[in-house]
């Protein structure tokens, strides 16, 4: 009943006419919106509907939550949501907002108060809790710079996805239908991101330069992440130099954003 309720709610708001006022954020300050072909907008708008419809948002450090800022965030974290079976971050409750980078209060830097706020500071955070945490300054800026690799939203809401089944450890819920086909997926996953996960480790050590930022060498839930933000930020780059992961990434997220508009 609770999932006929719920099915129910969310044809009833992305049945509602998408507000211009929101359009107007997306084509101002998140250009991968026009990239995407007409029927991805429209699917993209009634997820970001839903999102805002179903999760808090909270200002922290004095900072006022506006129609902007649900919809930019909603936009960047339902790109990852197109085209595949979604119960839209079902762990998810409430998203918290920095103006700018913050530093978050932990057992590690409470014992080391001499230690340099700067390099304690963060720009956010994905919890298993049900929250997220992003510093709007680094939202707005990785929305509007769709080619420079680096999207906190896009970061954060990868690892949510990673987390849906367990601890973040780079290996989210796979979709296939049958089991043997997702036990297949699953050991092609593993093989190829620990592969390229390894290589970035080599490179990173090496002081070699990568497509891949060299975050991605911390861990395989990083690893993850980083890898998203380049599948849609540096796609032609991706696929270029690691074909397999950009299969991978796309098979996952059943987009492929080498071929979007220009």
């Amino acid at each position: 009943m609770l999932g006929f309720l719920k099915r129910r709610r969310r044809e009833r708001l992305r049945g509602v006419a998408f507000p211009e006022a929101w359009r107007a954020f997306l084509v101002e300050k998140l250009p991968i919106y026009a990239r995407l072909n007409e029927a991805d907008r429209k699917e993209l708008e009634g997820h970001i509907q839903v999102f805002v419809g179903e999760k808090e948002f909270e200002g922290c450090g004095g900072f006022e939550i506006t129609d902007e800022v649900r919809v930019l965030v909603a936009a960047q974290a339902c790109l990852l949501l197109l085209h595949r079976e979604t119960d839209y971050y079902p762990e998810l409750r409430s998203i918290l907002i920095y103006p700018a980078p913050y530093v978050a209060k932990t057992r590690w830097n409470e014992d080391q108060e001499d230690t340099d706020p700067l390099k304690r500071a963060r720009l956010g955070e994905s919890w298993q809790n049900g929250s997220v945490v992003l510093a709007w300054s680094a939202t707005l800026s990785g929305a509007f710079n769709i080619h420079d690799g680096h999207n906190l939203v896009l970061h954060e809401f990868a690892h949510q996805l990673d987390q849906e089944n367990g601890t973040a450890d780079g290996a989210p819920p796979l979709q296939d239908d049958d089991w043997l086909k997702r036990l297949i997926h699953y050991q092609t996953w593993a093989r190829v991101l620990g592969t390229e996960y390894q290589t970035l480790r080599h490179n990173t050590e090496k002081g070699r330069k990568t497509v891949l930022d060299e975050y991605g060498a911390t861990n395989p839930a990083e690893f993850f992440a980083v890898a998203t933000e380049c599948f849609f930020e540096k796609p032609q780059q991706l696929k270029a130099k690691h074909p397999q992961l950009y299969e991978e990434l796309k098979s996952y997220y059943q987009q492929d954003p080498a071929n979007y508009h220009n």
